[in-house]
């Protein structure tokens, strides 16, 4: 049996035309996780794409095509199933939106995977191969993320990513911020690896840079510090994801960094305690960022600080101080996004029923354009403002001033900020498309 797995994407990150280009890039695991699911009876042969790299064959040699779709790209997903369908191909989508939007993503693929797929993914193969594959498959109820094989990293060609050293010790997040598609899509009971399965993985794999790709590594402080732990003998050197909530514990800061941990990324979203009200992240607090930052730095940790621009908050003066506050600090990667969203989750069903939605156009739920009508400034303000806090942040002076400050992986510091500045500069060039990064409406 032949399968295609398809990791199509949208504007974002599209391989032709796309913002970032192949060395920004690091490999993901939902393709070689799956594949790794495959039941061995089976004899399934494989072919990864991912659009991010590469272009995917308008034909395709394969009994199946399954498909991973996030939101920003299930109008090109549909496209994708529309094509191989019509050409006789079985088609299977799944992921984050597929689980968001069940209903709608039934009405494009012959069967669709809802929630995580470790059980029901196997089953539908087997199904498939017997003839008996069902239209809809769900997570089982007793769900746990144990006695998992090793994502098959080989199945995609290195060369093609800035790293294939990506793995995952957990899933899911125990916080419900509004904006978030995770509790909506999964809850809010994070699933945990044995340390020790996380452990052999990264060892077998054998690369001494790895990325944490978990949403909150630090969601359960006692299984964090069981794994930080862990990770000090294999003298690796890592970067992962975490809330501003490690700065009230000193303990398991220093713990992180003797584990290995090189940079974090961090959701600050807003220097507004009412904004962050408004949007249930209240647990992060601006008055502390600042004392945040120096404790990473001071412990080696370099930080990519994530800010979201459009809370009902948020005047036009947001972005200048924000940008401000981002070189004081010396955060050594600032990220900016258009507040967004995402269909099923509490931010969606709120601006749905106001009437501020103003496209339903899912290619444009990215981050990066707006989807909603402001509370406090127009459209166009919030877009101009979001472009010209990438520039000002990035701009050569902004970008010396920071990194003279934090002085933390500064050889990769330096490329990393060299590859946002050619993204500040080229935000509004290179999306494909066809929605200005502006105002048009459209039901």
């Amino acid at each position: 049996m032949k399968i295609a797995l398809i990791s199509p994407k949208g504007p974002l990150y599209r391989h032709r035309g796309g913002i970032f280009r192949k060395s920004l890039r690091y490999q993901p695991l939902t393709l070689t996780t799956l594949a790794a699911l495959a039941p061995a009876e089976l004899s399934i042969e494989f072919e990864l794409y991912d659009e991010g790299i590469e272009d995917v064959p308008p034909e395709l040699e394969a009994d199946l095509v399954g498909m991973t779709v996030i939101t920003g790209c299930a109008p090109r997903a549909y496209e994708l199933s529309r094509m191989y369908r019509s050409s006789g191909k079985t088609v299977v989508l799944g992921g984050p939106h597929v689980t968001l939007m069940p209903e709608e993503a039934a009405r494009h693929a012959d069967a669709i995977c809802v929630g995580y797929a470790e059980e029901s993914w196997p089953q539908l193969l087997r199904d498939f191969a017997s003839g008996e594959m069902k239209s809809w498959y769900s997570q089982v109820d007793n769900f746990e993320l144990t006695n998992l094989p090793f994502a098959r990293r080989e199945l995609f060609d290195e060369r093609s990513f800035l790293t294939q050293a990506v793995f995952e010790a957990t899933r899911a997040c125990a916080h419900a911020c509004e904006f978030c598609v995770s509790p909506s899509a999964w809850g809010r009971k994070q699933f945990q690896k044995p340390v020790a399965h996380v452990v052999e993985d990264i060892r077998q794999f054998g690369k001494n840079r790895i990325i944490f790709v978990d949403l909150n590594l630090v969601s359960d402080c006692s299984y964090a510090m069981e794994l930080f732990t862990a990770l000090i003998p294999l003298n690796v050197s890592w970067f992962g994801l975490a809330t501003s909530l490690i700065g009230r514990d000193a303990e398991m800061m220093e713990l992180m960094a003797r584990s290995g941990c090189k940079g974090l990324l961090i959701g600050f979203e807003s220097l507004l305690d009412e904004g962050l009200g408004s949007i249930r992240k209240k647990f992060n607090q601006p008055s502390v960022y600042r004392k945040l930052i120096d404790d990473l730095h001071t412990l080696g940790i370099s930080i990519q600080g994530c800010f979201v621009f459009g809370n009902d908050h948020d005047t036009v003066d947001v972005f200048e101080k924000t940008v401000q506050f981002v070189v004081d600090s010396a955060i050594d990667l600032p990220r900016f996004a258009i507040l967004t969203p995402f269909p099923g989750t509490p931010l969606y069903r709120r601006l749905d029923s106001a009437g501020r939605i103003i496209t339903r156009n899912w290619e444009l739920y990215d981050g990066q354009h707006v989807v909603f009508s402001p509370e406090r400034m127009s459209v166009d303000e919030l877009v101009r403002g979001h472009e010209q806090a990438w520039r000002s942040a990035y701009s050569m002076n902004s970008i010396f001033r920071r990194l003279s400050h934090s002085r933390t992986q500064l050889p990769i510091a330096i490329t990393a900020n060299l590859g946002y500045r050619f993204y500040a500069r080229n935000l509004d060039k290179f999306y494909n498309c066809d929605w200005p990064l502006g105002t048009r409406k459209v039901a």
